[in-house]
């Protein structure tokens, strides 16, 4: 009797084992459930709070953006000839979108041979051709007659190629601008950086002494390792990505000025302005950022956007625009 008692209890203690583990596994389940519930919703109260505070990815977006609406519209664009452009059905975004104020570069034409189509109707024309012809040079285009127009730096030396034109508003100045490429082999880039980039420094500066600069245009330089596909092959060997370019940029910016781009898109890669004709570039997307708006400092809080228009046709550059609140007198 007693084996078959012990046999009985060893049965019994087994099935209750086994009762005990089936229990023990059932408790489990329910007791991870609920630490992985609490831990999941203790990362969606972070993440809510984080949110509310200003989380990454909340800070990725343009918060900066002004919450005013826009009236005044500001178009800038490396044309690479003028000619060419008008060709390539590049004038059709002007009449489509109909900014306020457009600055052209490189328009490659003397006044005489400017087509009929790059004059639209409703626009004051001002063309500053370069003294060499089918170079340089830039234009500008208004809906409002400025208050005062002018061409280039005052300075005989800079002058010659067309580069620069001012126009005059009672609330800035626009400046619209092609500032000279370092060239094949850097030939330029002593010129570009010596002489060049003091000299335009120092007149906008004066400028924004008197009222605010709104300065456009192909500024050939990518300021930062963002701005071009490739900046490792080009650093100090391509014309617009040499470090002391880099340095007279960051120069004029510490000057009380932002890039208006990078203020409302600090991490945006791949927004590029400018593809080489060369190996389907643009098809790849493997461009520079050459073509800028940038803004004295007080003027920033008007600005309402600063877009690239990658998507328009009609030179090797795209379109840039910028959208401001302009205070009216």
């Amino acid at each position: 009797m007693a084996t078959k008692r012990k046999i009985r209890n060893s049965s019994t203690s087994k099935r209750r084992l086994k009762r005990s583990r089936n229990c023990t596994s059932r408790q489990r389940r329910p007791s991870y459930n609920r630490k992985t519930t609490k831990q999941s919703s203790k990362r969606k109260s972070i993440k809510r709070r984080s949110l509310k505070r200003g989380s990454t990815s909340s800070r990725k977006s343009p918060a900066k953006r002004s919450s005013k609406s826009s009236n005044f519209k500001i178009c800038s664009w490396n044309v690479n000839g003028l000619r060419a452009w008008v060709s390539n059905s590049g004038h059709a975004y002007i009449k489509r979108d109909r900014p306020d104020v457009v600055c052209l570069q490189e328009i490659k034409c003397k006044e005489t041979k400017i087509p009929k189509q790059a004059e639209p109707a409703g626009y004051h024309c001002y063309w500053y051709p370069a003294v060499k012809p089918g170079y340089a040079g830039t234009g500008l285009l208004c809906k409002d007659e400025p208050l005062k127009v002018k061409y280039g730096l005052g300075s005989k030396t800079h002058d010659s190629e067309g580069r620069v034109i001012t126009a005059e508003y009672p609330w800035f100045y626009v400046v619209a601008s092609y500032v000279p490429n370092s060239g094949i082999g850097l030939a330029r880039l002593q010129y570009r950086t010596k002489q060049w980039d003091r000299v335009f420094t120092r007149y906008v500066v004066r400028l924004n002494r008197r009222k605010p600069v709104i300065l456009c245009g192909d500024l050939n330089v990518a300021h930062q390792a963002i701005d071009l596909k490739n900046p490792t092959i080009n650093y100090n060997k391509t014309a617009g990505y040499t470090q002391v370019e880099i340095d007279g940029f960051s120069k004029l910016l510490s000057k009380g000025f932002i890039d208006t781009f990078r203020y409302f898109n600090p991490n945006k890669k791949h927004a590029y302005t400018f593809w080489s004709y060369l190996r389907r570039a643009r098809s790849a997307n493997s461009g520079w950022r050459l073509d800028y708006f940038v803004v004295s400092r007080r003027l920033i809080s008007s600005v309402c956007n600063s877009v690239i228009k990658s998507s328009v046709r009609g030179s090797d550059h795209c379109p840039i625009v910028l959208t401001l609140n302009k205070k009216s007198k």
